[in-house]
């Protein structure tokens, strides 16, 4: 009986194995991302998106990470300035930026965390003036943490921004790319 047993175990290992290798995991890899822009298109403008806040860098944290994701899941060289020379501009403006605090310490009374949220808009035009890809409404939140010891204070909302800007741009591009 206990043979048995053991034998069924080796054979449905074996089954599962071999069934999730032939049928695969469904994700793919992201240099191999289904591109759904026009064929003609092999240069990409990102100029440095605007910045409609008070918020200082934000406009080029957003830019960078946007031309850093679109560098590394797609074969299109990207330049950044539009200079006309290229086959597509992505434009971007950051229309706000809020903070909002999130939860207060109980014995203090004082914020210990936050939201960072960020609204853009961004906008793909080919040479030709036609839209590819357009999102008036972006909006992204990041939560962080506020330090609690005033002697030790180190601003988390710009490392939240970092974030923030790397999940904005992931998904920018693969809307844009995937057409998600």
């Amino acid at each position: 009986m206990k043979r048995t047993s053991v034998k069924l175990k080796k054979a449905l290992s074996s089954l599962l194995t071999s069934s999730l290798l032939l049928t695969g995991c469904g994700y793919h890899s992201s240099t191999h991302a289904q591109v759904r822009l026009p064929s003609g298109i092999s240069t990409i403008a990102v100029p440095v998106f605007v910045n409609n806040t008070q918020s200082y860098r934000a406009e080029q944290v957003l830019t960078q990470a946007v031309v850093r994701e679109i560098t590394s899941r797609s074969p299109y060289r990207v330049v950044t300035n539009d200079d006309g020379s290229s086959d597509a501009v992505l434009r971007g403006t950051v229309i706000t930026i809020n903070t909002y605090p999130l939860t207060y310490d109980s014995q203090t009374g004082r914020q210990s965390s936050a939201i960072v949220q960020i609204n853009t808009s961004v906008k793909l035009v080919d040479k030709h003036g036609r839209t590819l890809f357009e999102n008036p409404n972006y909006s992204f939140r990041e939560q962080y943490q506020v330090s609690r010891e005033v002697t030790s204070f180190f601003d988390e909302s710009p490392p939240a921004v970092d974030r923030l800007s790397r999940d904005f741009a992931r998904t920018l591009v693969a809307e844009i790319l995937e057409g998600f």
